[in-house]
Protein backbone atom coordinates (compact mmCIF):
# COMPACT_ATOMS: atom_id res chain seq x y z
CA UNK A 1 0.00 0.00 0.00
CA UNK A 2 1.20 3.28 -0.88
CA UNK A 3 1.23 5.88 1.73
CA UNK A 4 0.81 9.49 0.81
CA UNK A 5 1.82 12.07 3.26
CA UNK A 6 -0.85 14.77 3.18
CA UNK A 7 0.64 16.76 6.02
CA UNK A 8 2.67 19.17 3.91
CA UNK A 9 -0.42 19.85 1.87
CA UNK A 10 -2.39 20.58 5.02
CA UNK A 11 0.43 22.72 6.32
CA UNK A 12 0.57 24.61 3.01
CA UNK A 13 -3.14 25.04 3.11
CA UNK A 14 -2.91 26.28 6.66
CA UNK A 15 -0.20 28.73 5.66
CA UNK A 16 -2.35 29.91 2.77
CA UNK A 17 -5.31 30.48 5.13
CA UNK A 18 -3.12 32.40 7.56
CA UNK A 19 -1.74 34.49 4.71
CA UNK A 20 -5.23 35.16 3.44
CA UNK A 21 -6.43 36.19 6.91
CA UNK A 22 -3.41 38.46 7.40
CA UNK A 23 -4.05 39.99 3.97
CA UNK A 24 -7.72 40.56 4.77
CA UNK A 25 -6.75 42.01 8.14
CA UNK A 26 -4.15 44.34 6.59
CA UNK A 27 -6.53 45.36 3.80
CA UNK A 28 -9.32 46.08 6.30
CA UNK A 29 -6.89 48.14 8.40
CA UNK A 30 -5.83 50.03 5.28
CA UNK A 31 -9.47 50.53 4.28
CA UNK A 32 -10.45 51.75 7.76
CA UNK A 33 -7.38 54.02 7.83
CA UNK A 34 -8.29 55.50 4.46
CA UNK A 35 -11.91 55.98 5.57
CA UNK A 36 -10.73 57.71 8.74
CA UNK A 37 -8.32 59.93 6.78
CA UNK A 38 -11.09 60.86 4.34
CA UNK A 39 -13.54 61.56 7.20
CA UNK A 40 -10.89 63.61 9.04
CA UNK A 41 -10.14 65.68 5.94
CA UNK A 42 -13.89 66.16 5.35
CA UNK A 43 -14.33 67.37 8.94
CA UNK A 44 -11.29 69.64 8.61
CA UNK A 45 -12.71 71.21 5.47
CA UNK A 46 -16.09 71.70 7.22
CA UNK A 47 -14.31 73.33 10.18
CA UNK A 48 -12.43 75.62 7.79
CA UNK A 49 -15.63 76.50 5.94
CA UNK A 50 -17.57 77.12 9.15
CA UNK A 51 -14.72 79.19 10.63
CA UNK A 52 -14.65 81.34 7.50
CA UNK A 53 -18.45 81.62 7.64
CA UNK A 54 -18.35 82.66 11.30
CA UNK A 55 -15.69 85.29 10.53
CA UNK A 56 -17.69 86.67 7.61
CA UNK A 57 -20.86 86.75 9.76
CA UNK A 58 -18.97 88.54 12.52
CA UNK A 59 -17.71 91.08 9.98
CA UNK A 60 -21.29 91.49 8.74
CA UNK A 61 -22.45 91.92 12.33
CA UNK A 62 -19.82 94.61 12.92
CA UNK A 63 -21.00 96.39 9.76
CA UNK A 64 -24.63 96.22 10.89
CA UNK A 65 -23.72 97.39 14.38
CA UNK A 66 -21.90 100.37 12.87
CA UNK A 67 -24.93 101.15 10.70
CA UNK A 68 -27.20 100.70 13.72
CA UNK A 69 -25.15 103.25 15.67
CA UNK A 70 -25.35 105.65 12.71
CA UNK A 71 -29.13 105.17 12.51
CA UNK A 72 -29.45 105.76 16.27
CA UNK A 73 -27.41 108.97 15.95
CA UNK A 74 -29.58 110.09 13.02
CA UNK A 75 -32.73 109.33 15.03
CA UNK A 76 -31.43 111.48 17.90
CA UNK A 77 -30.65 114.29 15.48
CA UNK A 78 -34.11 113.91 13.93
CA UNK A 79 -35.75 114.08 17.37
CA UNK A 80 -33.78 117.23 18.15
CA UNK A 81 -34.78 118.77 14.82
CA UNK A 82 -38.43 117.84 15.37
CA UNK A 83 -38.34 119.45 18.83
CA UNK A 84 -36.72 122.56 17.38
CA UNK A 85 -39.35 122.71 14.64
CA UNK A 86 -42.11 122.38 17.24
CA UNK A 87 -40.60 125.20 19.30
CA UNK A 88 -40.30 127.40 16.20
CA UNK A 89 -43.88 126.58 15.23
CA UNK A 90 -45.10 127.36 18.77
CA UNK A 91 -43.26 130.69 18.72
CA UNK A 92 -44.70 131.56 15.32
CA UNK A 93 -48.14 130.58 16.56
CA UNK A 94 -47.75 132.79 19.64
CA UNK A 95 -46.60 135.69 17.49
CA UNK A 96 -49.53 135.18 15.15
CA UNK A 97 -51.90 134.80 18.08
CA UNK A 98 -50.87 138.18 19.52
CA UNK A 99 -51.45 139.85 16.14
CA UNK A 100 -54.82 138.18 15.69
CA UNK A 101 -55.87 139.11 19.23
CA UNK A 102 -55.05 142.76 18.64
CA UNK A 103 -56.78 142.65 15.26
CA UNK A 104 -59.89 141.14 16.83
CA UNK A 105 -59.86 143.75 19.59
CA UNK A 106 -59.76 146.57 17.04
CA UNK A 107 -62.75 145.04 15.26
CA UNK A 108 -64.92 144.69 18.38
CA UNK A 109 -64.22 148.13 19.88
CA UNK A 110 -67.18 150.48 19.45
CA UNK A 111 -65.63 153.28 17.36
CA UNK A 112 -65.72 156.85 18.62
CA UNK A 113 -67.69 155.79 21.71
CA UNK A 114 -65.00 154.00 23.70
CA UNK A 115 -61.22 153.81 24.13
CA UNK A 116 -59.05 151.08 25.62
CA UNK A 117 -56.54 152.33 28.17
CA UNK A 118 -54.86 149.05 29.21
CA UNK A 119 -54.71 145.56 27.83
CA UNK A 120 -52.99 142.42 29.15
CA UNK A 121 -53.22 138.82 27.99
CA UNK A 122 -51.94 135.54 29.36
CA UNK A 123 -52.24 132.10 27.79
CA UNK A 124 -55.97 131.81 28.46
CA UNK A 125 -57.13 135.04 30.12
CA UNK A 126 -57.41 138.58 28.84
CA UNK A 127 -58.06 141.61 31.01
CA UNK A 128 -58.61 145.09 29.70
CA UNK A 129 -59.77 148.45 30.90
CA UNK A 130 -60.95 151.51 29.10
CA UNK A 131 -63.22 154.49 28.98
CA UNK A 132 -66.67 154.64 27.37
CA UNK A 133 -69.29 157.33 26.87
CA UNK A 134 -72.04 155.38 28.66
CA UNK A 135 -73.11 151.98 30.02
CA UNK A 136 -74.83 151.10 26.77
CA UNK A 137 -71.48 151.32 24.94
CA UNK A 138 -69.88 148.99 27.51
CA UNK A 139 -72.76 146.52 27.08
CA UNK A 140 -72.45 146.62 23.31
CA UNK A 141 -68.68 146.03 23.60
CA UNK A 142 -69.28 143.01 25.85
CA UNK A 143 -71.81 141.60 23.38
CA UNK A 144 -69.30 142.00 20.57
CA UNK A 145 -66.68 140.18 22.66
CA UNK A 146 -69.08 137.30 23.35
CA UNK A 147 -69.84 137.05 19.63
CA UNK A 148 -66.19 136.13 18.92
CA UNK A 149 -65.85 132.32 18.82
CA UNK A 150 -62.55 132.24 20.70
CA UNK A 151 -63.75 134.44 23.62
CA UNK A 152 -65.95 133.16 26.42
CA UNK A 153 -66.84 133.95 30.05
CA UNK A 154 -66.86 137.70 29.39
CA UNK A 155 -67.44 139.47 32.70
CA UNK A 156 -67.48 143.09 33.76
CA UNK A 157 -65.17 143.57 36.74
CA UNK A 158 -65.90 147.20 37.45
CA UNK A 159 -67.66 150.20 35.97
CA UNK A 160 -67.57 153.67 37.52
CA UNK A 161 -68.34 157.14 36.41
CA UNK A 162 -65.51 159.66 36.32
CA UNK A 163 -65.57 163.34 35.64
CA UNK A 164 -63.18 164.41 32.91
CA UNK A 165 -64.17 168.07 32.73
CA UNK A 166 -66.68 170.06 34.66
CA UNK A 167 -69.50 169.06 32.35
CA UNK A 168 -68.11 165.74 30.86
CA UNK A 169 -68.76 162.47 32.63
CA UNK A 170 -67.39 159.17 31.20
CA UNK A 171 -67.54 155.55 32.35
CA UNK A 172 -64.30 153.74 33.22
CA UNK A 173 -64.61 149.97 33.02
CA UNK A 174 -62.62 146.80 33.50
CA UNK A 175 -63.45 143.52 31.72
CA UNK A 176 -61.97 140.03 32.03
CA UNK A 177 -62.61 137.11 29.66
CA UNK A 178 -61.19 133.73 28.70
CA UNK A 179 -59.81 132.93 25.28
CA UNK A 180 -59.21 129.68 23.49
CA UNK A 181 -55.71 129.15 22.13
CA UNK A 182 -55.19 129.63 18.44
CA UNK A 183 -55.22 126.28 16.67
CA UNK A 184 -52.48 125.24 14.34
CA UNK A 185 -53.48 125.38 10.73
CA UNK A 186 -52.41 122.71 8.32
CA UNK A 187 -51.07 123.72 4.92
CA UNK A 188 -54.33 122.89 3.18
CA UNK A 189 -56.35 124.75 5.83
CA UNK A 190 -54.58 128.12 5.66
CA UNK A 191 -56.61 130.95 4.28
Amino acid sequence: MIKINLLPFRAARKKENVRRQVSIFLLSIAFVSMALIYYNSHLASQVTYLTADVESRQEELRTYQKKNREVAALKKQLEILVKKAEVIEALALQREEAVRLMDTMTKVVVPERMWLTSFSASDTQVSLSGTAIDNRTIAEFMLRLEAVDRFHNVSLQSSRQTQIRSNLFLKQFSIVFQRSPLERQTEGNEG
